[in-house]
């Protein structure tokens, strides 16, 4: 099953992925020639599922509820 993000974890994951792209690591995907923008690049990887990102979050965040 794939799982759904927000808005705010999309961003910071594609995000994240363009400053190490940026930073020399290496392409995961196969890109258009020409295409150089380490935000473009890392938009096709998230859309692609190729980012090795993940997103840890805590049970009942968005409802407030706790555990015991």
């Amino acid at each position: 099953m794939a799982m759904k993000y927000t808005r705010f974890e999309r961003a910071r994951i594609i995000g994240a992925r363009a400053l190490q792209i940026a930073m020399g690591a290496p392409i995961l995907i196969e890109t258009a020639i020409g295409v150089v923008d380490p935000i473009e690049i890392a938009t096709s990887e998230f859309e692609k599922g190729a980012i090795p990102i993940t997103v840890k979050r805590e049970l009942g965040a968005r409802t407030g509820a706790t555990l015991t």
